[in-house]
């Protein structure tokens, strides 16, 4: 367990990394698959991050550090444990296109609260699959 800890913090350093010196105009990172349940400090730098990939990790929490990267389109965050979003926080982004919230069991307040408080694609899966999901 620890030696497959271990490689998913080798692989996620290595991403992290290798995009911090990318010197592209679109900057993508992806990380799905990883474990993950908080975001590595060096993520915050990525001042021209455009996509991000956290899809089918382990995120109980939304990665709040995200919301200070104002060049960002893109957020995947399918498949995690998340419950709450900082609506207003991601309404405050100026690229923010799509936020993919899909197999997460989010409170039903943000689903009620975020639909009319957006302007950008908030991506979530019906309530049914949600429940079904839990059991």
């Amino acid at each position: 367990m620890l030696k497959k800890m271990g490689e998913a913090v080798a692989r996620v350093a290595r991403k992290v990394n290798e995009t911090v010196e990318n010197d592209s105009d679109t900057l993508e990172l992806y990380l799905e698959g990883n474990a993950l349940y908080k975001l590595p400090d060096e993520v915050s730098s990525l001042h021209r991050l455009k996509i991000i990939n956290l899809s089918r990790n382990q995120f109980r929490d939304f990665p709040e550090k995200l919301t200070a990267l104002l060049a960002l389109e893109t957020i995947n965050l399918e498949e995690n444990f998340i419950v709450d979003v900082p609506v207003e926080k991601l309404d405050a982004m100026p690229s923010l296109k799509c936020v993919n919230l899909r197999l997460n069991p989010l409170n039903p307040e943000v689903r009620v609260i975020a639909k009319p408080l957006i302007r950008f694609d908030l991506l979530v899966s019906p309530e049914e699959a949600q429940s079904d999901s839990a059991q």
